[in-house]
């Protein structure tokens, strides 16, 4: 069938086929007095698959090359945007090109425009785009209030696709510390925290599994530490038998770790939320979060704290949910906004 081509989109201008195409297909915009017009995603998707001849308003055909270069000239981001809408449509999806925030919705598969509404809304990037955590956390707010789902189709260098869904978290667990009849000493040593008596030791074992045993001596790191301070449930002394107050602890946890107020922060919200959180360095993220006893379960949860004006990649995000998914734990990133901490989770997808 034959459509021409204008600035911004195709018309299908024979009422015939246009029907055709928006009642089978769900393809285009039916225009006033028969016909449809197509957007230029929709355009050339369809002279690809060569169901649609298009030419210009004097008769000059325009194949598929020229067709596909126009529009990406006229449009950021329209190879990308393409490639992310010919997969959907080659998974038998109907899908539609939105304007604004999102730049595709996706109906239930086996589901039309006509009897159904999107389950999806698609963002198309690159792999080589940057993201914001905090951008992303809005998008997810803003579709779950519409009662769609985020789905985010990235493409990357050699056209191949992998999609990401996303949901806001609300973690919890089930270990709340017990009361202590004293209050621990521990002795700063070097980045980390020792504690020798060993009643004060279990103590703090039994308070939440705090720390690393040795045969001699409770270790503590200094998150633990400031934590542990800040909830006046330890007392920290240098090696002259200085007391260390919270704010030099904390000083120096930042003048020596990257990242050590964020991290403590989310670090301090998951133990409220009744969680044991030891170091996740062996994953490649902050923290492994145990709903209960570190000793008899395995880690639920992989956390990485993170700002609201931090980014990441995509190449780094994709290494981390592989890496979650293959050792069985959900990935959430902990967005530390204000005096709060927001998680997202982000699960690999297959349409």
């Amino acid at each position: 069938m034959a459509g021409i081509l204008l600035a911004d989109r195709v018309e299908v201008r024979e009422q015939s086929e246009g029907s055709r195409l928006y009642t089978r297909g769900n393809f285009g915009y039916p225009r006033s007095g028969g016909g449809v017009d197509l957007d230029l995603v929709e355009a050339v998707y369809l002279t690809e698959c060569r169901r649609l001849e298009v030419v210009t308003p004097e008769g000059e055909p325009v194949h598929f090359e020229e067709l596909l270069c126009r529009a990406a000239a006229e449009f950021e981001g329209f190879d990308i945007k393409y490639m992310v809408y010919r997969d959907l449509r080659n998974r038998g999806f109907v899908v539609k090109i939105e304007s604004g925030d999102y730049d595709i919705s996706v109906f239930p598969r086996g589901k039309t425009m006509s009897n159904s509404r999107p389950e999806f809304m698609v963002r198309a990037v690159s792999e080589r785009n940057a993201v914001g955590i905090a951008g992303l956390v809005r998008q997810v707010s803003d579709v779950s209030e519409r009662r769609k789902k985020l789905l985010y189709g990235v493409v990357d260098e050699e056209g191949d696709l992998t999609y990401y869904t996303l949901d806001l978290r609300d973690p919890s667990g089930r270990v709340y510390p017990e009361p202590m009849s004293a209050k621990p000493v521990g002795r700063l040593v070097r980045d980390r925290v020792f504690v020798f008596d060993r009643g004060h030791s279990e103590a703090l074992r039994d308070y939440g599994y705090y720390g690393k045993s040795m045969s001699e001596a409770l270790q503590l790191s200094l998150i633990e530490s400031v934590h542990l301070m800040g909830k006046g449930r330890l007392t920290v002394l240098d090696q002259d038998d200085n007391p260390v107050t919270f704010d030099d602890l904390m000083e120096f946890g930042e003048r020596i770790q990257d990242e050590f107020r964020i991290r403590y922060l989310v670090y301090s919200d998951l133990r409220e939320r009744g969680l044991v959180v030891k170091t996740g360095f062996k994953y490649g993220t902050h923290f492994r979060v145990y709903q209960t006893s570190p000793d008899d379960s395995h880690a639920r949860y992989l956390v990485h704290a993170v700002t609201e004006d931090g980014l990441r990649m995509w190449p780094e995000i994709s290494r981390t949910v592989r890496l979650s998914g293959g050792v069985k734990k959900e990935i959430l990133f902990g967005l530390v906004r204000r005096n709060r901490v927001e998680y997202l989770e982000f699960r690999w997808f297959k349409p």
